[in-house]
């Protein structure tokens, strides 16, 4: 069984090892191959967050 660091590749829309894809189309490293599964939730999550912070901080 691979093991990580694990990555989230943009261009295929698949999880992989050190081994797949340039860098310029992947997200990561994770930790685990589920935190890579999830990446693009994350990334939406994190987004959201600092979005509402800007917004938070444009209010002051």
């Amino acid at each position: 069984m691979a093991e990580g660091p694990w990555f989230y590749c943009l261009k295929h829309h698949t999880v992989e090892t050190r081994d797949g894809c340039a860098e310029r189309h992947r997200l990561g490293p994770y930790a685990t191959r589920e935190e890579a599964e999830h990446a693009l939730q994350s990334v939406a999550e994190r987004n959201e967050r600092l979005d509402q912070e800007d917004r938070e901080w444009e209010g002051r």
